[in-house]
């Protein structure tokens, strides 16, 4: 059985890291999906109907919310260690008898703190231009805990694989930006040609915004048990990914 000595401290180091400086950490992003909404909802708002009596403004917001959680726990995890690496701080943790159970909750719960602080930021300054309704809260809550616990475990894997910032920012261009802007955020995957629409099905995030639109409006492109299955699984592997890394000391122990 893994020891979890350690994991609370560290976790509370983690959290006091991004609160800290929570002006750049959570102000900046609430900031930029305002602009998002502001931007887009003022373009599309009398051209674009998803779901019958749902407007275009108030269809985007769970989206710029779940984006704004699936980013912001990536970052937080990811550049946590990267930065811990570059500047050599990391050998702090190797000397502790940590398990890579208790690096993994540290790291990824503090990533969930951080994406879900973001979003519930997110949340409460676009709803106040748009309502976007509570038709099944449960699914809600399910997808913002999963999708940021995903994001934040793919982060410590970057974290972990990168030796240099670039390589970091090459990971977070190049997959997760790509998988969240091609997820359904600004747009329900019905409205894309079919081939694009399988291609949508392939993605991950596809799954966790829409199993998590649903809890707004109790309409969804698919199954939110569908969704909940692919989104679940992808925690799993990650998950498994993460803690077999840790545990091997991938690109941390010499």
């Amino acid at each position: 059985m893994m020891r979890l000595e350690g994991a609370l401290p560290l976790w509370r180091k983690e959290v006091l890291r991004f609160w800290k400086v929570a002006f750049q950490t959570v102000a900046a992003p609430v900031l930029t999906a305002l602009l998002y909404l502001l931007i887009f909802g003022h373009v599309l708002e009398d051209h674009v109907q998803v779901y019958p009596g749902v407007g275009y403004t108030s269809f985007l917001i769970p989206g710029l919310v779940m984006m704004s959680v699936l980013q912001n726990a990536f970052a937080n995890s990811s550049s946590s260690l990267i930065q811990s690496k570059i500047t050599g701080n990391l050998v702090f943790l190797l000397v502790t008898p940590l398990s890579p159970l208790s690096w993994y909750l540290a790291y990824v719960g503090a990533a969930m703190v951080r994406g879900l602080a973001v979003g519930s930021g997110v949340l409460l300054v676009t709803g106040w231009f748009a309502p976007p309704g509570l038709a099944e809260p449960g699914w809600i809550v399910v997808f913002a805990l999963l999708g940021a616990a995903i994001l934040g475990t793919l982060g410590l894997i970057a974290g972990l694989w990168a030796e240099k910032f670039d390589q970091l920012a090459a990971f977070q261009n190049f997959i997760i930006m790509p998988m969240t802007f091609l997820s359904g955020v600004f747009y329900s995957v019905h409205s894309l040609p079919s081939f694009w629409q399988g291609v949508s099905h392939l993605n991950p995030f596809f799954y966790m915004i829409d199993g998590f639109r649903r809890g707004f409006f109790g309409a969804s492109d698919v199954s939110p048990w569908l969704s909940l299955g692919v989104v679940a699984t992808s925690f799993a592997v990650v998950a498994i990914i993460a803690l077999r890394l840790l545990a091997s000391g991938y690109k941390i122990r010499s």
